[in-house]
């Protein structure tokens, strides 16, 4: 039961946006320097981010060699290209929403560990250069295994290192803190603890069904365009959409004693990852050893993969380095058959950006502005 000031300006907004991670609140952003006077709403099921906005390992990358080899297995040039500048480009859109500093952006590199198994990936090296090039203008890869031992990590284990010179690191938390400030500044609304059950797209408005806390009875919100950005957990709201949920897996040690490495690393096609921060390392991945447990909305560690990325730590990153983990935690991310995020006009008043892919740092802000375009040429 509502109150006559509640129905009045707590209820309608012009747009409402599900999902306050990085594509939600850049949708917001887009929306607000279209129209700075029209209200903008965004509801959040969570307390905090509930995805993986916030529970990333804050790489900003567009792919290592070995995962872009493996996308040019099963889709073309074109494609793998289209997917490489889609990431280039959201990135220096976030940038350029943020600023480098808001960001916690630092250039301290990417790399990829190859092993015996995987180095045949070497040669097809100056191959994807090629590609690249007339975008970057300057070659992507290069071998540097004269950095292994200066690295620390296991020489007998760890073949090749390959450096990606095109890509950085940023503080995930830094960024989110900044990006929600900026949107709060510009007149955007954030509704935490608000899950979204259902929505109906009248014709005229769209109606928002979430949930009351403290109400047997749903809220209902009315909105005139409603924007789904809520990720994996989009599939109940678009059931009929591949949208598939996919956990990720992560630890981070405590602060470790002159780590002898800084920067972003990559290894087996993308699926492992770590990086230095502050003196600890965070390490991530291992979906690909159990897709079908790691197939869930799920927060609950897997045992099984946490075991898996302890003995990458003790035997390939820190061999002779005694270390203990100080976090381990989980993140929600959302792929389909297709790399490509889904984007695209829903219904009249509705209108869908979801689908990451693992690469929301990456290409969120780009999937945002292309939603908030969409959305204009609508009217």
């Amino acid at each position: 039961m509502l109150s006559i000031w509640e129905r009045n300006h707590f209820i309608h907004y012009n747009h409402i946006i599900v999902g306050s991670g990085i594509v939600g609140l850049c949708t917001a952003y887009y929306l607000k320097m279209q129209n700075p006077s029209q209200s903008v709403l965004v509801v959040e099921r969570g307390l905090l981010p509930s995805g993986a906005s916030t529970k990333n390992a804050g790489f900003a990358c567009m792919g290592s060699l070995s995962e872009l080899l493996a996308d040019l297995q099963t889709a073309t040039e074109e494609e793998v290209l289209e997917l490489f500048l889609l990431r280039k480009g959201g990135l220096e859109r976030l940038q350029s929403i943020l600023g480098v500093q808001e960001m916690g952006y630092k250039s301290n590199g990417s790399f990829e560990l190859f092993f015996q198994d995987d180095i045949n990936d070497l040669a097809r090296l100056s191959y994807v250069n090629q590609l690249l090039f007339p975008h970057l203008h300057q070659n992507a890869f290069s071998i540097c295994n004269e950095k292994i031992a200066a690295f620390g990590f296991e020489k007998n284990t760890v073949t090749g290192l390959v450096r990606n010179h095109c890509e950085g690191e940023i503080d995930t938390g830094m960024m989110m803190k900044n990006l929600i400030a900026k949107v709060l500044q510009m007149g955007v609304e954030i509704k935490t603890g608000c899950k979204v059950l259902s929505f109906e797209d009248t014709g005229h408005e769209v109606e928002v069904v979430c949930k009351n806390p403290i109400a047997e009875q749903p809220l209902i919100f009315k909105t005139d365009s409603f924007f789904i950005c809520n990720n994996a957990f989009a599939h109940p709201l678009l059931p009929q959409e591949d949208i598939a949920p996919g956990r990720g897996q992560v630890l981070i040690t405590k602060p470790i004693a002159n780590l002898p490495f800084k920067g972003i690393f990559h290894f087996d096609k993308g699926y492992y990852y770590f990086r230095e921060y502050n003196g600890c390392v965070l390490l991530g991945g291992g979906r690909n050893l159990d897709f079908e447990t790691e197939t869930t909305t799920d927060f609950m560690l897997n045992q099984k993969i946490q075991d898996d990325l302890m003995v990458k730590l003790q035997k390939i990153i820190l061999p002779r380095q005694p270390f203990e983990i100080d976090v381990r935690w989980t993140g929600i991310m959302a792929f389909g058959k297709s790399k490509k995020p889904i984007v695209k006009h829903y219904s009249k008043n509705v209108f869908v950006g979801v689908r990451m892919g693992g690469m929301g740092v990456a290409i969120g802000s780009e999937v945002a502005y292309q939603l908030s375009s969409i959305h204009k040429n609508t009217l």
